[in-house]
């Protein structure tokens, strides 16, 4: 059994066993850790109507907490994950500053590279998915990882996460 089968199987069962929203998020984390690796992890809940999201989990609670809302920006970013509900993939500090406001915490964190994984249920963005790490992290290789590893079991993150009271 390769490592990435044995990383599923062990999310599987996390998740299975999870009995808050935070273990639901953590195993996630976890799995995409064994994946592709992410300096920085977070998940952003969105909610299309009011014009906010929500950080639900994060991996640096001290730079990024899990509290409060921010407006959902309409910007390029928006295009491609909301839009075209495509991943969002960024390998420069640059390009992330051209989307992000916080390019400069970001970079202050030793991250300079991001993948934003779209989340959808009935056809809606509801979540995006944060993995961020150094320049040049996310190789082709990975981002294709992200999306054929990562996209499932994110749906089913969310959805145990909402049932336990997200």
């Amino acid at each position: 059994m390769t490592d990435f089968a044995q990383a599923r199987r062990a999310f599987d069962a996390e998740l299975a066993a999870a009995a808050t929203p935070q273990e639901t998020y953590a195993a996630l984390h976890r799995l995409a850790d064994a994946l592709v690796g992410a300096k920085l992890f977070t998940v952003m809940t969105v909610d299309m109507a009011a014009g906010l999201a929500r950080r639900a989990y994060t991996s640096d609670p001290e730079s990024y907490p899990a509290t409060g809302t921010k407006p959902i920006e309409m910007n390029a970013w928006f295009e491609v994950v909301h839009g075209r509900h495509e991943m969002f993939v960024a390998n420069t500090l640059a390009d992330i500053a051209k989307v992000f406001g916080d390019h400069e915490l970001i970079g202050s964190l030793g991250c300079g590279s991001v993948v934003n994984l779209p989340v959808l249920r009935a056809g809606q963005l509801v979540a995006t998915v944060n993995l961020l790490d150094a320049e040049q992290h996310y190789t082709p290789e990975r981002v294709e990882r992200v999306a054929s590893e990562l996209t499932l079991p994110a749906m089913a993150t969310l959805l145990t996460a909402d049932r336990l009271g997200h």
